[in-house]
């Protein structure tokens, strides 16, 4: 992670800048989960092997433990009308303890502390204030609560580089087939490709599955916007690790197996609760642990991930487990053999 011995080099958030064709971003999913390509990344060598997702139990090795994120997307964009009769937007946060709603809204300059959005004549939202970072406290009433108003009112929150309307695909493939705990409003993409057969076939080879949760902010999509990456500030996602994810990850480190963060969320919690022997606590909590070179790991020996937006703090945190070399090395070989990318694309498993 070093650039000369014993001297880390500084990394600028244009060095995570990457030139790529528009036609490669994924609008839809593969037409069945595991049909993706999957680049292989050797750490050490920085070489690269070109595979399907389905081949990913070949390269699990017995006494290894698989880490997916089992938060489950929430209906979060909300259309809405302002007093004035044109159209407003909310995406919805996180719940606060006091009831109310952190959101990010549209038209911004407009929604304003006080103004008022309605749903149809069920609900009502009103904008408590301005919390910074593009958020509003919002404050909802009416006949719904906020899962009614969701459920009537709301859709897939989409990432922004997916240009279609939310229709019945996004609905199931947006989700991993794990989801169960609500509250994310981006799907953690690496475990989209997931299938029950793939995970039998995982099992077989001697590993386990463990799951923990971590519920994804839309500022997984923020790029960093400022020239020093340290400046860069994090909006902090709510984690749960329960007490058998972390005994699994604990026997996987006690007998010598490899801990496979499967995706960028999963990895960020596992480095939030990891000791500095390897092991991990149970507990929950808020994480705004921002991961990028240098950094060392802890707990994750082996990263499953997809291929993440230019300057994001996604492919920051790949770069700070792959090494930055190697991870550009590989983005530029997936452009140039027309991997599909983003979080209906393909896949990357760095080991």
């Amino acid at each position: 992670m070093s650039s000369t011995a014993g001297t880390p080099r500084h990394f600028a958030a244009a060095d995570f800048d990457y030139r790529y064709p528009p036609e490669l971003i994924a609008q839809h999913p593969a037409p069945e989960r595991g049909g993706d390509r999957l680049l292989v990344l050797e750490r050490s060598t920085g070489t690269i092997t070109h595979r399907m997702f389905r081949d990913l139990p070949e390269l699990v090795r017995d006494g290894d433990v698989l880490v997916v994120n089992r938060s489950r997307v929430i209906p979060a964009r909300l259309h809405a009308i302002r007093d004035n009769g044109r159209p407003a937007e909310l995406l919805l946060v996180h719940a606060e303890p006091d009831g109310t709603w952190l959101a990010m809204v549209h038209p911004g300059g407009k929604l304003k502390a006080g103004r008022r959005v309605r749903f149809g004549d069920d609900a009502r939202a009103e904008i408590v204030d301005v919390v910074g970072g593009g958020l509003r406290r919002v404050r909802f009433s009416g006949a719904l609560d906020v899962h009614g108003v969701m459920e009537r009112y709301g859709s897939v929150p989409l990432p922004p580089y997916i240009t279609h309307a939310p229709d019945a695909e996004d609905a199931e493939r947006y989700q991993t087939i794990y989801a169960r705990d609500e509250g994310s409003v981006a799907a953690p993409t690496a475990g989209l490709h997931f299938t029950e057969e793939i995970f039998e076939r995982v099992r077989a080879r001697g590993a386990e599955i463990a799951e923990l949760v971590l519920h994804v902010g839309p500022g997984t999509f923020k790029p960093v916007e400022v020239d020093d990456p340290e400046a860069h500030t994090m909006h902090a996602e709510w984690y749960a690790v329960p007490d058998e994810a972390a005994a699994a990850v604990n026997r996987a480190k006690a007998r010598g197996g490899r801990v496979w963060a499967v995706g960028t969320t999963s990895a960020r919690v596992l480095e939030t609760v990891g000791q500095d022997d390897g092991t991990v606590r149970a507990g929950s909590g808020w994480t705004d642990l921002f991961i990028h070179p240098p950094f060392t790991f802890r707990v994750v020996d082996a990263l499953l991930t997809n291929f993440h937006l230019p300057r994001s703090t996604l492919l920051m945190l790949v770069a700070a487990f792959a090494g930055y070399e190697h991870t550009m090395a590989a983005y530029r070989t997936a452009v140039a053999e027309r991997y599909r990318l983003y979080s209906y694309g393909d896949a990357m498993a760095i080991v």
